[in-house]
């Protein structure tokens, strides 16, 4: 039998940081924002004036991607360039005041996304997930040593449910017949 791999952990870590991400984006364009920028203006909100090299470093993407999206947002008023008074060459991304009171509708916008996502899970479950997606976090960012990604195992099928709906929804020519 073929690797299933949409049984996998990463395959729903996958899902649910695209459905994550689009209900994000239905939150941001409400204020006028789209995806990412809400990160660069809290990074910003946390440490004003970081130059361009900062900035991609903080948020972990490669400088033009910042390029492009600070350009956005200085177009849109949230942000200012301002040459490094060290190095002509060098730019500092500062808030505007239009920034600064975008980070209150941020916010409300990410406790509203923590709420949806959260929905139906108590206190001790949010706990340990956070802890496991720590842990896999630091697991995925880890560089592998040589041959260490060549051995993936097939995770055990589960009894559940899901497992039934996966191969449902899989083989749906099939379900037909089997009901």
């Amino acid at each position: 039998m073929a690797f299933n791999h949409r049984k996998t952990i990463t395959f729903r870590l996958a899902q649910t940081a695209r459905a994550a991400r689009g209900r994000s984006g239905s939150h941001l364009a409400r204020i006028g924002l789209h995806p990412g920028q809400d990160s660069v203006l809290k990074t910003l909100s946390e440490q004003d004036g970081l130059s361009m090299s900062q900035l991609a470093q903080s948020l972990a993407v490669q400088p033009p991607t910042v390029t492009k999206m600070v350009s956005r947002l200085a177009a849109q008023g949230y942000v200012e360039r301002k040459a490094s008074k060290g190095d002509g060459r060098q730019a500092h991304v500062y808030l505007t005041q239009q920034g600064r009171d975008a980070i209150v509708d941020i916010d409300k916008g990410w406790k509203r996304l923590e709420k949806e996502a959260l929905a139906g899970l108590d206190d001790k479950d949010v706990k340990r997930l956070r802890k496991l997606l720590r842990q896999i976090e630091r697991n995925l960012s880890a560089i592998p040593e040589d041959g260490e990604d060549d051995a993936i195992d097939e995770p055990e099928a589960e009894p559940d449910t899901e497992s039934k709906a996966d191969a449902a929804a899989l083989a749906p020519e099939n379900a037909e017949t089997a009901a």
